[in-house]
């Protein structure tokens, strides 16, 4: 079903809205999950602006708002929020500004949007590349690298076939993209209290990390924050959906299931 050219999978169940990491589109981004789910819950597929093939300009500091006014337009709130990368740092806002619009959350390896300065660090560093592959000549050299280093990633994992085309699909990285998409993150950060996030049924996946890093750090706290559980896999990564594809579709189906009692 189409609805104001937002896609809606499903007949009937809880709504979860899918957001993708980066700039990136929604749509594939994360193999098996929407056919997983569609059976008893509704897959929200939507490119918010600024991002995948949305032709709206678009921030990160109005991402809350939009996803918001969407929810609102179709109707289907509250939601269940499943975000992986930046795609879980905007959940994470959205509960925090708009908590009557979500009903639970799965945040996979989320930008710490909680951690100033693991932000303002990826801030940095985003933008200058994205300066750097701006530059005539070198965009795509940039880019045959990240590719080459995705590919690479990915044969290393062994992954599962439509697991294996998404991340070739996600390592045509267009870089100044990715810079524009995260530019305000340091400051949105600064603004974070994890004081100030909801209390709802939510898991927070996190890479295969060792317990002191500062990105694994920040994980715990936003799970305390929200009073949700938190789950790593071994040999889990940054992209989690891909490398661990079947734990992430049970750990969503049991979250809507739990909404779903709720309600």
């Amino acid at each position: 079903m189409e609805i104001d050219g937002v896609r809606v999978h499903g007949e009937s169940g809880p709504p979860v809205l899918l957001l993708p990491g980066g700039a990136e589109s929604c749509d594939g981004f994360f193999p098996g999950l929407v056919e997983g789910l569609t059976p008893t819950a509704r897959a929200i597929v939507h490119d918010r602006p600024g991002t995948g093939t949305s032709t709206v300009d678009g921030s990160l500091a109005g991402a809350a708002a939009h996803l918001s006014a969407l929810v609102d337009r179709l109707g289907r709130g509250p939601v269940v929020v499943v975000g992986q990368s930046l795609g879980g740092a905007v959940g994470v806002l959205l509960a925090r500004d708009h908590p009557e619009q979500v009903a639970g959350l799965v945040l996979l390896d989320p930008t710490p949007i909680n951690d100033a300065r693991t932000c303002a660090s990826l801030e940095r560093m985003t933008v200058a590349l994205g300066r750097l592959a701006s530059v005539p000549g070198l965009r795509r050299p940039f880019a045959a690298a990240f590719r080459a280093a995705a590919l690479r990633s990915g044969r290393r994992q062994e992954l599962r076939p439509d697991c294996a085309a998404a991340l070739a699909r996600t390592a045509e990285l267009d870089i100044p993209t990715l810079a524009r998409s995260v530019r305000g993150i340091t400051d949105l950060a600064r603004g974070l209290r994890e004081t100030d996030l909801p209390r709802l049924s939510a898991v927070v996946v996190t890479a295969d990390r060792k317990p002191g890093h500062a990105v694994r750090r920040a994980h715990d706290r936003l799970a305390t924050a929200f009073g949700a559980s938190i789950v790593s896999w071994p040999g889990a990564t940054h992209s989690v959906h891909l490398d661990h594809p079947d734990e992430v579709l049970t750990t969503v189906r049991e979250l809507v299931a739990r909404v779903g009692s709720a309600t």
